[in-house]
C-alpha cells in the first residue's frame, strides 16, 4: 500500500484531512513528514507525532471535535460518514431504550466531569463493551482520561487510514 495522493499539499489535505475528526491541521502538518512510498502505518505514525507534539489546547480542541456516542448528532443524522459507519459497526444504532438512556447519562456525566466527550475507537467493538468502558473510565482522573482520549483518537485515525488504503488497493 502506498500513499494515494500527489505531493501537492491541497490534494493531500483533501484526501487525508478528515482522518482526524474535523481537524485537517493534522494532515497539513503531517504532509512534510511522509513520502510517496508510505503506507497507512507510516501516515498513522506521522499524524500521531503531529498530534503528540501539539499544544495541550490543540489536543483539547481535537478531543472536543469528536461526537458523543449515541448522542444528539447521531440521532439527528449529523455525524460525518466515518463516525456514522464506526458507531453503526459497534451496534450503537440498535440500542435498546435502556441502553440509549445509559449512553445519554454516561455522555452527560463524562462531559461534566472531564470537559470533553468520551472518545473510544469503537470499530471492532460492541455497545456492551463501550458501555462497560464508559463505566470504568468515569472513575479515572482528568489527566488519565485526556491521555486515553488522545490514544483512542490515534486508534480511530489508524483504522480510518487502513480502511482508506484497503479501499484504494481494491479499486
Amino acid at each position: 500500500m502506498k500513499l494515494r495522493a500527489s505531493r501537492n499539499l491541497a490534494a493531500f489535505v483533501a484526501r487525508y484531512g478528515a482522518v482526524y475528526e474535523h481537524s485537517p491541521w493534522v494532515a497539513e502538518q503531517g504532509f512534510s513528514a511522509v513520502s510517496e512510498n508510505d503506507g497507512a502505518a507510516e501516515l498513522a505514525a506521522a499524524f500521531a507525532a503531529c498530534v503528540d507534539n501539539a499544544s495541550r489546547e490543540a489536543k483539547l480542541a481535537l478531543i472536543r471535535a469528536h461526537p458523543d456516542l449515541a448522542g444528539r448528532a447521531a440521532v439527528r443524522g449529523e455525524l460525518c460518514g466515518d463516525s456514522t459507519d464506526e458507531q453503526a459497526s459497534a451496534g450503537i444504532s440498535q440500542c435498546t431504550p435502556e441502553e440509549f438512556r445509559r449512553f445519554q447519562d454516561y455522555n452527560e456525566r463524562y462531559r461534566k466531569k472531564f470537559g470533553f466527550p468520551f472518545v473510544m475507537a469503537v470499530r471492532n467493538s460492541n455497545r456492551h463493551e463501550i458501555l462497560a468502558a464508559f463505566e470504568r473510565r468515569l472513575e479515572n482522573d482528568r489527566d488519565a482520561e485526556f491521555s486515553q482520549a488522545i490514544s483512542e483518537i490515534h486508534k480511530i485515525a489508524r483504522l480510518r487510514l487502513e480502511a482508506m488504503f484497503r479501499e484504494s488497493d481494491a479499486a
